[in-house]
């Protein structure tokens, strides 16, 4: 009988091991096709890939308009990330330090939008910007990103309070300061790992929308809207040059903020 279940437990974990490789091969090898066809010398993509250049890379430095893209991608980023870290920090400190009538509420109502598609959201906030009167254009990215990673914040901050020990707030409030004073001097500095890591985060998700920047933009282009343009032309080199530039800053940017994260 300990023989058979041996066996078994062998044959179990033999199979468990071979359907994780299998589902790594699937997942990366696309990612490791892109990059090999960002080296390609031809213009179209043949396999097996012929030669070997950096000429694609070389030519994402002289496209005018997808440096201006890459620059409105910074300048959303640039607004999204202060702007979540302004609504988000307070909001999990007052969710995770007081009660409220409300508060399991508004708890839920902040993680709805990692749950709804990102094109309701941004239909959303078109109907809401235009019934103000607002029109589309970067600005209205910015508050569309917001709303969407809003909860990225408030999720790795409150994951951190809830590590902190309560007596150094509680020894704030005992020797005379104030709940503000408390939260500024004695919460606020045990947050930056979280606060860090969060707005890494959200500085990679809002550079790599695709959805609702599509419904808010006007005529200008962030990058993954103009790698969208060019793919109308079909895929080629110069697109798979920008993709790996993009996964490799991206994951490098999504893993130094997991990492600060957990501090």
């Amino acid at each position: 009988m300990n023989e058979v279940m041996a066996r078994w437990s062998r044959g179990l974990r033999t199979s468990s091991t071979l359907l994780g490789i299998a589902v790594f091969i699937f997942l990366y090898t696309p990612l490791a096709l892109l990059v090999a066809y960002s080296f390609s010398v031809p213009r179209t993509l043949t396999f097996p890939i012929q030669g070997f250049t950096l000429d694609w890379y070389a030519a994402l430095v002289n496209d005018k308009d997808l440096l201006r893209a890459v620059a409105n991608s910074l300048k959303v980023a640039a607004g999204v990330v202060p702007l979540t870290l302004l609504l988000g920090i307070p909001a999990a400190y007052a969710l995770s330090r007081f009660a409220f009538r409300g508060s399991a509420l508004a708890k839920h109502v902040l993680t709805l939008p990692l749950m709804i598609p990102g094109v309701i959201t941004g239909l959303s906030i078109l109907l809401l910007l235009k019934s103000f009167g607002f029109g589309l254009s970067l600005w209205a990215v910015v508050v569309g990103h917001s709303v969407a990673w809003l909860p990225v914040v408030v999720g790795q901050v409150a994951a951190r309070l809830r590590r902190l020990d309560r007596c150094i707030e509680e020894a704030s409030l005992d020797l005379g300061a104030g709940y503000a004073q408390t939260f500024l001097r004695a919460v606020l500095p045990n947050l930056k790992g979280a606060i860090i890591g969060s707005a890494l985060l959200v500085f990679t998700l809002s550079f790599d929308e695709v959805s609702i920047t599509f419904l808010l933009t006007a005529t200008e282009n962030t990058l993954p809207m103009q790698i969208w343009a060019m793919l109308r032309r079909g895929v080629t080199p110069e697109i798979c040059a920008i993709a790996t530039l993009t996964v490799v800053v991206s994951g490098a940017l999504i893993g130094l903020g997991v990492r600060l994260a957990r501090i």
